[in-house]
């Protein structure tokens, strides 16, 4: 797109905060309306997130306006709604290259830009970040102030929790933004409302509080009696008692959208000393209509028209490996009225809107809390309903201990249907899938499991329903090779691999998605080709054979090589004391950067050039 500015003149004088500040206050609007309008006209020519950003056009100005960044700290939860962030703080040319090959990173990264404090991407972190540099700014002594922006759906986290309890208990100087877009902006948000924020922060008020408190501290029954009429007054007209309790002054809600009330409120609770929340409501797709209606739909948007307000509609074609589990779920839970399927908040990015519709009671969403879905399916498979988990790859990091603790030690039939494994493309280092196999392979007790295309994906989907234990499938983002797939559903045979190609010299063993580039490899080297299915058990008599029929044995995973799927193929031969040369092709031991998976595929020499390639180079 054009970045011609003459379409922003506003925005323009505030390429940086220190210009944004320079400002007058009643330019502010102005500056918020060509903000939003240029996040539009950005992110529908480039793709991106879209709705989360709308609904942060306002608090983002008022935040680097009231706030002397980067000095300050600022730190977003997610970073789904950074990029009127990205557009403020001198990357705003650059924004059409957001979450492609070498360009702008697709949440707030600190090597990018010294106003990106810390590194997000998955949510709930920003209070402890944030709290972490408050403790350190009183160390420094330099009235540096810390601002961290967390998400109502954030909150629900139990890291969330755990810090809020920590920051009131020792009070340091720190202030919680809670960016509630759930509620709608009704009276009990309106005049009254922000009448009582700039009441609550304003100097006479606290200057009444504080001395007040000081004044009854000495006499402990009228302090009491005076502490519990503020707590219930309070209560009555702002739903802050929570927080209160938790240590926080509460200040809310506000009108997120309301520039100068942010502005006002916000400079009134800079002066203010000790941990602070303040709750301020906002519309997700704030300013584009169809993303207000939808912001579910219009969260992550491809490049689309914006002067249509519509999408553009999708090409049929191979179905996702989402879409094959969703179906796959509804299949069993006809059959099973025992099956229980769990998500930590991704319904429809695992593909569970199907199964939610027909089968309500049978469907759980315990919001952001990927601990809690975990235990929770070893509670529900202790009483003999059979748990499927679904998650991403990179979420279920998150709940390694409640794997190992509560599921595996227990031995309990939970499965474990892993999305998004392997490379994930545009979303970057904290998205990419890449250590499931290294973390999984060490558990006792788990099966792990690689389909190859969709129809044995359906089927392994099935293997792990019914077997006895832990169970995991993992499968990447998109559509697979378009592998027909057979309604009925095959329970195979743990451990076993199956040989698709017989060759000479080299045997290729992959595991999973990276099968079709690894086929057309194994033709143009006259290779075996054998797809492993299984990490765990794994098939030790096939890795003997092929051992003894070739002169190398290559492994193909699409994850971490440190520790995966080649890692047991090497123990295999070693134990056995089998010689033989072996090749490991993965992802190498570092943090994979954004791009689009074939794009990722290339660079790391996994494609089907690379692995013939390395082939020959070895």
């Amino acid at each position: 797109m054009s970045l011609d500015l003459s379409h922003y003149p506003h925005l323009a004088k505030a390429n940086i905060p220190s210009e944004l500040r320079q400002q007058p206050k009643h330019n502010l609007k102005l500056i918020a309306k060509e903000l939003r309008l240029f996040l539009l006209n950005c992110v529908s020519q480039s793709s991106g997130h879209f709705a989360s950003g709308l609904g942060t056009v306002e608090l983002t100005v008022a935040l680097h306006y009231v706030y002397n960044t980067p000095f300050d700290r600022l730190i977003w939860d997610v970073g789904h709604q950074a990029y009127p962030h990205k557009i403020l703080t001198g990357r705003r040319d650059r924004m059409t290259t957001i979450r492609k090959k070498g360009g702008l990173h697709p949440f707030p990264w600190p090597p990018e830009s010294e106003y990106d404090t810390f590194a997000v991407g998955h949510s709930s972190t920003s209070i402890s970040a944030a709290l972490g540099m408050a403790i350190a700014a009183d160390k420094e002594q330099k009235n540096r102030k810390v601002v961290a922006v967390i998400g109502d759906g954030a909150l629900t986290a139990g890291l969330a929790f755990e810090a809020l309890n920590h920051a009131g208990d020792i009070a340091k100087d720190l202030v919680i933004v809670l960016n509630d877009n759930e509620m709608s902006i009704s009276e009990n948000v309106g005049a009254l409302n922000s009448h009582l924020a700039r009441l609550l922060t304003g100097s006479f008020f606290n200057s009444i509080r504080d001395n007040g408190k000081k004044i009854l501290s000495n006499i402990p029954p009228i302090k009491e009696l005076a502490s519990k009429a503020e707590e219930h007054i309070k209560g009555m007209v702002v739903p802050g008692t929570i927080f209160e309790e938790l240590g926080f002054r509460y200040i809310g809600p506000i009108d997120g959208h309301d520039v100068d009330t942010m502005v006002e409120t916000l400079s009134n609770m800079r002066k203010i000393s000790g941990p602070q929340i303040l709750h301020v409501v906002t519309k997700k797709g704030k300013g584009y209509e169809q993303a207000e209606q939808d912001p579910i739909k219009w969260h992550a948007v491809p490049k689309f028209d914006h002067t249509t307000e519509k999408l553009p509609e999708s090409k049929p074609g191979k179905p996702s490996y989402s879409a094959i589990f969703g179906n796959w779920l509804c299949d069993m839970a006809a059959k099973d009225k025992n099956l229980v399927a769990i998500t930590p908040a991704m319904r429809e990015g695992s593909g569970m809107v199907k199964f939610s519709q027909r089968y309500p009671e049978q469907y759980i969403d315990v919001a952001i809390a990927e601990q809690h879905s975990v235990t929770l399916a070893a509670g529900l498979a202790r009483e003999g309903k059979n748990a499927v988990v679904a998650i991403y790859s990179t979420f279920l990091q998150r709940a390694y201990d409640q794997l190992i603790h509560d599921v595996a030690i227990q031995n309990l039939p939970v499965l474990f249907a892993i999305d998004r494994a392997g490379i994930v493309g545009a979303d970057g280092p904290t998205h990419q899938g890449a250590f499931d196999i290294s973390f999984l392979r060490c558990i006792p007790n788990m099966i792990i499991m690689t389909p190859a295309d969709e129809a044995d994906c359906r089927n392994m989907l099935y293997t792990g329903h019914i077997a006895k234990q832990p169970a995991t499938v993992r499968y990447p983002r998109g559509a697979g090779i378009g592998k027909a797939i057979d309604e009925t559903m095959t329970a195979l045979e743990l451990g076993k691999s199956r040989v698709m190609r017989e060759g000479k010299k080299v045997a290729i063993l992959n595991f999973g998605s990276l099968y079709g580039e690894a086929s057309i490899a194994a033709e143009r080297l006259d290779a075996t080709l054998i797809d492993m299915r299984f990490v765990k058990p794994i098939d030790e008599k096939a890795i003997i054979k092929a051992a003894g029929e070739h002169d190398l044995l290559v492994t193909i995973e699409d994850g971490a090589v440190a520790g995966g799927a080649g890692s047991a193929v090497g123990e295999v031969l070693q134990t056995h004391k089998v010689l033989c040369h072996l090749l490991k092709l993965g992802l190498p031991d570092e943090f994979i950067m954004q791009g689009t998976q074939q794009e990722m595929y290339v660079e790391l020499g996994i494609d089907a050039d690379g692995i013939e390639r390395a082939i020959k180079n070895f």
